[in-house]
C-alpha cells in the first residue's frame, strides 16, 4: 500500500491528537517533528502527520514551514492532504490559519477546501458557523483569555473571513442532515460562486462521518481531529487502506513518571490541582526563572528527590490568568513564555537522562519545547487516554527502550488525566507502573 494520507500541524499536540484518531480509524500512523531531514521507513505506514510550530508564528514563516512539509509529504506519494489546526481555532487576525490554507491550496491546484475544525467527543462543535465549547460559545469558553490567541469572536465565516482575502462560506447543519450528496453538491455551488473557504457545521459524529463521504476526494482538507477519525472509513471503501489488526500496538513502557505542564487553560488547571491532591508536584515561577538558575536547581532537586521514591511528579508554570498577567507585565509575553519553555525543555533533557522513560507533556508550545530539547524527530503513535491525546513512543540514542510520551493540548483530558495517564499506560504495554 502507498502513503494514504500525509498531514501538517499547526503544533505539536495538534498532531498527536489528529494521529490519534487515525490509529483509532485503523491506519498506522507516524507523528514527525519537523520535516524530517533524513529518510523514514514508511513500508508499514498509512499516514504521516507532519508537526509544525507554527501556530503562533508569522505568518509568512507559518507559510513556508506548510510548504516544505507539503513538498515532503507529495514525494512520498501522499493521496489526500489534511491541514490540522486547534478544534478552537485559536489564531489572530492576521492568521495562521487562512494563510496556510491559501497556500496549500494554490500549491496543490486546488480552487477549494471546507474547513471542519469540530471534535464534538471533545465537546467543540459549530453550528451556524459559530463555535462552541460544551455549551459556551467559543468567546465565553476561557479561550478568550488564551494568552497567545485570545478567541473573543465565535463566527468563524467571520473570524477566517479577517485571516484571507478570498471568500469564506457555510454548508449549514441543514445541508448535512440531507446527506454527502447534498453537501457535495452545496460546496459546488459555492465554488461557482468563486467561494474558496467553507466552513461546516458539524453536531454529532454522524456529521462528521456525511462530510468525510463529501470531502474525501478533495487534494485538501483542512480542520480538527475529529474529522480524522471519520476519513480512514471512506478511505477503505475506496480500497486505499487495508484492514488493519491492532495499528496503535506500542513496545513495553519503563522508567519513571513525570508530568511537565506548561498549559494554562482551564481543563489543565483541574487536572494540576486533582494531581496535587495526589502526588507531588512543584511550580515554576516566571518571575523567579528570569533571576536565574537558581529556581531551575531547586525544581530539579524537587524532582529528583520524589521520582528517586518511586512517585510520579508534576513540574507545572500552569497558572490563572491573573498571575500569568502579572507575570507577562513585568517580563513581557513573549519573555515570560520563553522562560517557561526553556526551563521546562531543560528539566526534561536532564530528567530523561537520568532514567525518566514515561513522560506527559500538557500544552502544545510546551510539548515544543520538550521534544525539541529531547531531540525527537518522529513518534509512532499507539492507543489514546483521553479523547485526542495518545500515548506515542519515541527512539533515543541513550535509552534502550524508547520513551513513551504522552502530549496533551491544553484543552483537553479529564480531570484526573494526569494521574490516569500512566495507568493507561501500564495497562497497554502490560508494565507495572508507578502511578
Amino acid at each position: 500500500m502507498t502513503l494514504v494520507l500525509g498531514a501538517i500541524a499547526d503544533d505539536f499536540t495538534g498532531a498527536t491528537d489528529l494521529a490519534n484518531n487515525l490509529v483509532r480509524s485503523g491506519m498506522r500512523c507516524v507523528q514527525t517533528i519537523g520535516v524530517p531531514e533524513a529518510a523514514l521507513d514508511l513500508a508499514d505506514v498509512d499516514a504521516v502527520v507532519v508537526a509544525l510550530k507554527s501556530r503562533s508564528t508569522p505568518a509568512e514563516q507559518a507559510v513556508a514551514d506548510s510548504l516544505a512539509a507539503l513538498d515532503w509529504l507529495q514525494a512520498r506519494g501522499a493521496r489526500q492532504f489534511f491541514f490540522k489546526y486547534c478544534s478552537t481555532f485559536d489564531s489572530t487576525d492576521a492568521g495562521n490559519i487562512g494563510p496556510v490554507a491559501d497556500a496549500l491550496l494554490e500549491r496543490l491546484g486546488g480552487t477549494q477546501t471546507a474547513m471542519v475544525p469540530a471534535f464534538p467527543a471533545n465537546g467543540r462543535t459549530v453550528y451556524q458557523g459559530h463555535l462552541f465549547v460544551g455549551d459556551r460559545l467559543l468567546n465565553d469558553s476561557g479561550m478568550q483569555h488564551h494568552p497567545l490567541n485570545p478567541m473573543h469572536d465565535a463566527d468563524l465565516v467571520r473570524v477566517l473571513g479577517r485571516q484571507t482575502p478570498h471568500p469564506v462560506g457555510l454548508a449549514a447543519r441543514s445541508t448535512l442532515a440531507q446527506g454527502g450528496d447534498a453537501v457535495r453538491r452545496r460546496l459546488e455551488a459555492l465554488a461557482a460562486e468563486g467561494i474558496r473557504h467553507v466552513i461546516c457545521d458539524t453536531l454529532d459524529d454522524t456529521d462528521l462521518e456525511v462530510l468525510a463521504e463529501a470531502l474525501a476526494d478533495y487534494p485538501l482538507v483542512t480542520g480538527g481531529s475529529g474529522l480524522g477519525q471519520a476519513l480512514p472509513g471512506q478511505y477503505r471503501r475506496r480500497g486505499w487502506l487495508a484492514e488493519m489488526d491492532e495499528p496503535g500496538s506500542l513496545a513495553p513502557a519503563s522508567g519513571g513518571a513525570l508530568v511537565l505542564s506548561g498549559s494554562c487553560s482551564w481543563a489543565t488547571l483541574g487536572q494540576v490541582a486533582h494531581f496535587l491532591q495526589r502526588h507531588p508536584g512543584v511550580a515554576l515561577d516566571p518571575l523567579a526563572l528570569a533571576e536565574g538558575e537558581k529556581h531551575v536547581r531547586a525544581v530539579l532537586a524537587f524532582a529528583r528527590e520524589h521520582l528517586a521514591a518511586g512517585d510520579p511528579v508534576l513540574v507545572h508554570a500552569s497558572a490563572d490568568p491573573e498571575r500569568v498577567k502579572a507575570a507577562q507585565a513585568v517580563l513581557g509575553v513573549e519573555r515570560a513564555g520563553a522562560l517557561v519553555e526553556q526551563a521546562l525543555g531543560e528539566l526534561a533533557q536532564c530528567l530523561v537522562a537520568e532514567g525518566v522513560g514515561r513522560l506527559v507533556v500538557a500544552g502544545g508550545e510546551t510539548s515544543g519545547a520538550v521534544v525539541s530539547a529531547l531531540g525527537i524527530r518522529q513518534l509512532r503513535i499507539g492507543d489514546q487516554i483521553d479523547p485526542g491525546v495518545p500515548w506515542t513512543q519515541a527512539p533515543l540514542s541513550h535509552r534502550e527502550g524508547p520513551l513513551s510520551l504522552a502530549l496533551k493540548s491544553g484543552n483537553f483530558g479529564g480531570e484526573d488525566f494526569f494521574s490516569r495517564a500512566f495507568t493507561v499506560l501500564d495497562e497497554l504495554t502490560g508494565e507495572e507502573g508507578a502511578a
